[in-house]
């Protein structure tokens, strides 16, 4: 995942794209490619890609003069030709192209230094579970800290709950099938018996299966996590190190969170001599390459770079700079490090990262990327808008490195140099370039792996626009990734996945595109409760007996099963996500839509969310001090953030539930008549209606009541003499506040409704 600078890429990516459609006609991915002969570029003048050759410990910047950045040439932009083996869906034109080099997909071989410092260090390959405290001694030693890389971050009694959610998942799943079945059985049974046609039970019926189909594929992953991970906790302890280019990449942040970043990764436990921090800048700031400058005496293993920009030509954003690192590295004294390492310009790393991270790629050649979760300090209590993604790194990204499927995080990882270089450093023409870069590297046949330590924290966007526009882009880089690599299915880019890795990557990719049917299924809800149609049908109160009670054994597993589950990231994160996966789907949805179907005349375009309308000036809605007063609030999140639709739908939808419950006490002349005409219409347990309305309500009720946040540096302790700051222990986690405890008293409710209307049914 890419972290708090995507929406400064996304301002970059929407200019890139102006120009091309301005200059070359660009239409958007949904489009045919360009073709190479619409450019005036001689692709024979590039040079190739420079081999990989780590620079020497004790070599250092002060040796030489300090680097200035020579005019960019893009070296690894080349011609892809005709009759090579790139996939057939994968643009030649180097404009839309996923990587600048011709090796993207071929077998290009493996350029290894005879330099190298691996072999010193490890004689030979090792499995991630360790038998002795030390896997090499030495003067530099792998030392064995734990038998798992996780044993702090949860332990005890969860673990064991934990143990049960692949046998509780499975006996969910089980029962929900045999409700859904039971569902269907006694609609036909009505029909036969009645001669009438139940539509609106049918409509029901179809959309209780629509919703339960990503729940369905989602619980057919988390069954895998039957499979044990022995990822070891590890640390190379000693000076004798691989070197290590570190780059920091920013694109407009401000001064003072970029050199927070680079004041963290300067401060690491590492040689001096063996790792250098390199900020690459792709704004090009006078004021922060004077403060690089100024931590020049004291580090001298810090640069700054920022690369030339020509108007009209594709900058590739974030990758390209990343790309621009790489080559230009070749260029320092001692050439480039065996390893290199990215940070996003607001992700503080802890002092151990890269002793952390770098042992699990040593101690296995094939080890390509070794990856940290992402995690924040300025989440706001309850995280109304689930952005802290715990239940991704808590639960979900442990689960696929235990199958040999971890991606890349987009921030703190360590990738091996010649891995980079087989798929021809990081691809192009992807908003994704951190889930396209582990996908290439595991079609390759490298490996990868998740180290779930607390090793970095950063900042999640602190408005709502910005938060749309870091998660749409995800999902359309996603799916336009999945596109490519034909969903991970088949293809020489993922000839050497494993099945469980090509079904990981169709998985997320379809999850993406599940929007779309799930947007279009909310609307089917208030229009059966509006039309006056029951949304259960049986034939006789037996059949109503046997729909009560297989529906009540459903909702009860289920809630098991997200408990256990849960355990790990938190149960009330968990439940953020469900909420979060509803009224974000029409955001998706919408972009999805724009990026993949629509033609650029229809309003087809290749970006993630935009906001419609002019917005003068920033809500500042976490700001108690500057935010803009209710009704602005109100007004820019409903109309220019488009969430009329999840305001509409929560009125009709609670219109619609009233007038339902009026024909019911209109229409019936008991009381039990009543009670079983208002469960067979809107309150069939476990009250659907309440979960979805409550949870599409939240862009609303985020308007009215925003959580109130503190300024950055009251969320760090900072050393007064080196500057360097780190995040506060209370910061790092995220505080439970009363609108987690509302959403807790809703899911409590319709609990409690469900096993209310359970002990009912066996007194009629």
């Amino acid at each position: 995942m890419n972290g708090h600078n995507d929406s400064r890429y996304y301002v970059q990516e929407e200019e890139e794209l102006a120009t091309l459609e301005a200059n070359h006609g660009y239409q958007g991915v949904h489009n045919p490619p360009v073709s190479p002969s619409n450019f005036d570029f001689h692709f024979n003048d590039i040079p190739s890609p420079r081999p990989v050759v780590p620079y020497r410990p004790g070599l250092t910047q002060t040796q030489s003069p300090r680097y200035s950045p020579p005019e960019y040439s893009s070296p690894w932009l080349q011609a892809t030709p005709r009759n090579s083996d790139v996939p057939e869906g994968w643009p030649n034109s180097p404009w839309e192209s996923r990587s600048a080099s011709p090796t993207l997909y071929q077998n290009t071989p493996v350029q290894q230094s005879s330099q190298s410092l691996v072999a010193p260090l490890v004689n030979s390959s090792a499995s991630p579970g360790y038998a002795k405290e030390w896997v090499q001694a030495g003067s530099s030693s792998i030392a064995r800290l734990n038998d798992r890389d996780d044993a702090e971050t949860w332990k005890g009694w969860k673990r064991w709950v934990f143990f049960l959610t692949p046998f509780l998942t499975f006996a969910n799943t089980s029962i929900y099938l045999f409700y859904l079945g039971l569902r269907i059985y006694c609609i036909i049974q009505a029909q036969n018996a009645s001669g009438v046609s139940y539509a609106g039970a049918w409509v029901f019926v179809a959309i209780e299966i629509t919703v339960a189909i990503p729940s369905l594929m989602h619980n057919c992953w988390t069954m895998l996590a039957l499979k044990k991970r022995g990822r070891a906790k590890l640390r190379l302890t000693g000076n004798d190190c691989p070197t290590v280019d570190v780059f920091v990449t920013c694109c407009g942040e401000e001064d003072e969170v970029v050199m927070d970043t680079v004041r963290g990764a300067l401060n690491q436990d590492y040689p001096t001599d063996s790792f250098r921090v390199i900020v690459l800048d792709d704004a090009k700031s006078a004021t922060l390459e004077e403060a690089i400058n100024e931590l020049t005496p004291a580090h001298p293993n810090v640069y700054y770079m920022a690369r030339e920009k020509i108007p009209g030509k594709p900058h590739h954003f974030k990758a390209g700079n990343l790309n621009y690192g790489l080559d230009q590295v070749h260029t320092l004294p001692g050439g480039a490090g065996e390893f290199m390492a990215a940070l996003d310009a607001d992700m503080i790393p802890e002092q151990d990262w890269l002793r952390a991270v770098l042992p699990h790629l040593l101690v296995d050649p094939r080890m390509a990327l070794a990856c940290p979760p992402q995690l924040f300090y300025n989440t706001p209590a309850s995280d109304p808008l689930a952005q802290s993604l715990d239940f991704f790194v808590h639960v979900i990204e442990p689960i696929k490195d235990a199958l040999g499927v971890a991606w890349c995080t987009g921030s703190g990882y360590v990738v091996r140099r010649s891995a980079l270089h087989e798929i021809g450093n990081f691809p192009l023409g992807s908003l994704a370039e951190d889930v396209a870069t582990s996908t290439l590297m595991l079609g390759k046949g490298w490996k990868t792996a998740y180290i779930h330590e607390p090793l970095q924290f950063g900042t999640v966007p602190e408005d709502f626009g910005g938060h749309l526009k870091q998660r749409t882009r995800w999902a359309i880089g996603t799916v336009d990734t999945a596109f490519k690599l034909k969903f991970c299915l088949w293809g020489d880019a993922v000839r050497r996945m494993t099945v469980a890795q090509r079904f990981s990557g169709f998985l997320y990719a379809t999850l993406s595109l599940y929007t779309l049917l799930l947007t279009a299924s909310l609307f089917a809800i208030p229009i059966i409760l509006l039309w006056g149609k029951q949304l259960v049908a049986y034939a006789n109160q037996d059949e109503l007996h046997w729909l009560i009670w297989a529906c009540f054994a459903a909702t009860l597993s289920n809630r098991l099963c997200e408990f256990a589950l849960f355990i790990p990231a938190g149960y009330n994160t968990g439940q953020r996500g469900s909420r979060y996966q509803l009224w974000m789907s029409p955001y998706i949805a919408l972009c999805i839509v724009r990026s993949f179907m629509l033609p650029k005349w229809l309003g087809g375009q290749t970006q993630a969310f935009k906001p419609t309308g002019s917005l003068g000036s920033t809500l500042n809605e976490r700001d108690p001090k500057t935010r803009k007063n209710i009704f602005v609030r109100l007004r820019v999140i409903i109309f220019n953030y488009m969430a009329l639709f999840h305001f509409a739908f929560v009125y009709v939808t609670l219109v619609a539930v009233v007038i339902s419950s009026y024909r019911c006490f209109k229409i019936e002349h008991s009381v039990k008549g009543v009670i079983i005409c208002l469960i067979t219409h809107a309150f069939w347990p476990p009250l659907t209606f309440l979960f979805i309305c409550t949870s599409l309500w939240t862009p609303v009720s985020y308007a009215i009541d925003p959580p109130s946040m503190p300024d950055r540096e009251d969320l760090l302790t900072r050393d007064p003499k080196t500057g360097v700051a780190h995040p506060t222990t209370k910061s790092k986690k995220i505080a439970f506040g009363g609108q987690a405890a509302w959403f807790e008293l809703q899911y409590t409710v319709a609990t409690a409704a469900t096993i209310l209307i359970f002990v009912y049914s066996f007194f009629w």
